[in-house]
């Protein structure tokens, strides 16, 4: 019963996070079947993730450097980014920004989720250790896909040259503040919470001012001021 306990606490947080972004979109929802499917697509990258990551680390190492920017957020956003970009950013249902920041969330959270899954089985995780998960590494993956899907909903409505460097953007960035979440961890043993919960409240900010703009931007916008007005 403990055990079912702690399993629901690690797959609890990554579905309410997931309906939270869901609801916000404000203009067009996406079909509910497109957003499970992503979903399970992060449930599905965690194992070839962690097999990139252990062949990276026999033979670049551990150090703190290597391991929090290129083995673990490098892998992981990069592996992100390549299945949104080829399953989800010329899908036709891909038809307004906020929808970047939704399937991003998507495959980050599922990430994350099964990530939380492993974490909880073979540690025999407390349930505080567990909530504490929740509004961290969970929380945090959500925020990079924030990021990520964000720049790529630009880069899906913008034209000529600067699509792909807002591509470029929609990969880099989430990565860098990926790092610099690991590199905290990896470096601060004794400290790390004075660092991280203002970066993890920093990119709450941010990133809800990205739902905004995002939702601000979608050309469904006028259609459904129009027909209140109709109405």
């Amino acid at each position: 019963m403990l055990i079912l306990s702690i399993i629901s606490s690690a797959v609890a947080p990554g579905l309410a996070l997931l309906t939270f972004f869901y609801l916000k979109d404000k203009y067009d929802q996406e079909p509910l079947h497109m957003v499970i499917k992503v979903f399970l697509l992060g449930f599905l990258i965690v194992f070839p993730v962690m097999i990139i990551q252990r062949g990276l680390m026999l033979g670049w190492g551990d150090g703190p450097y290597v391991e929090s920017f290129l083995i673990s957020a490098g892998v992981e956003e990069c592996l992100k980014w390549f299945v949104l970009y080829h399953m989800i950013y010329n899908h036709t249902e891909f038809d307004e920004p906020y929808d970047g920041i939704l399937y991003a969330v998507a495959i980050s959270l599922g990430f994350a989720t099964i990530e939380n899954v492993m974490y909880a089985w073979y540690s025999h995780a407390s349930i505080g250790s567990m909530f504490l998960r929740a509004l961290l590494p969970v929380s945090g993956h959500a925020m990079f896909g924030v990021i990520m899907g964000y720049h790529m909903g630009r880069a899906r409505f913008s034209k000529g040259v600067r699509t792909r460097w807002i591509l470029v953007i929609s990969l880099v960035l989430p990565w860098i503040w990926h790092g610099i979440y690991d590199f905290i961890l990896n470096t601060t043993a004794n400290y790390w919470i004075w660092f991280i919960v203002p970066l993890m409240a920093f990119l709450w900010y941010g990133g809800m001012g990205k739902v905004a703009r995002a939702n601000n931007r979608s050309p469904f916008r006028v259609l459904k001021r129009e027909e209140e007005v109709n109405m």
